[in-house]
């Protein structure tokens, strides 16, 4: 489980602490795609004829009804999971790192391995998962759930060196 991913992030939050805190200001965009279809591009990325693409071929998988403001996303899954409260921080310094994807390439050239798994779906998922492990731990994002942290913790007992290669 990476709780560092938007999506994961908010369920999280809204799972432990029935809060959902955007670091942001909440209109950075985000692409999103549930475990199940990133598999089935994967399996049609292993499988497809070369001659559709090429031999080497770089696509965005994903759709383009699954780019979100993380504003909008948070207010999904308050819908979703009730009682929910979101808190943006209002006096977040900007971020560059909004991105809002085009999917069209990989729609036409695997028609038949578009994204079957919906937004509410994945929150439905995500929040089932959490409270079946009895998920209540409202600091996770200093916990090993968080990439970053796992990173900083294999590079300190020198596992890991500046370039994030094993030692």
């Amino acid at each position: 489980m990476r709780l560092d991913l938007v999506l994961n992030d908010f369920v999280a939050g809204a799972v432990a602490s029935k809060q959902i805190t955007i670091l942001s200001n909440g209109t950075l965009w985000r692409a999103l795609i549930n475990v199940k279809d990133m598999a089935r591009a994967i399996d049609w990325a292993i499988t497809r004829d070369v001659s559709n693409g090429g031999e080497f071929l770089l696509v965005n998988v994903g759709s383009g009804e699954w780019n979100y403001k993380l504003k909008d996303l948070a207010q999904i899954i308050a819908k979703a999971i009730p009682d929910v409260k979101i808190f943006i921080n209002k006096d977040a310094q900007p971020d560059k790192r909004s991105y809002r994807v085009n999917f069209d390439l990989f729609k036409k050239l695997a028609p038949g391995h578009q994204l079957t798994v919906g937004l509410i779906e994945s929150i439905k998922e995500l929040k089932d998962g959490l409270e079946a492990m009895g998920f209540r731990d409202r600091g996770f994002r200093t916990s090993k759930y968080m990439r970053l942290n796992v990173l900083t913790h294999l590079q300190e007992k020198g596992l890991l060196n500046e370039k994030l290669r094993w030692n």
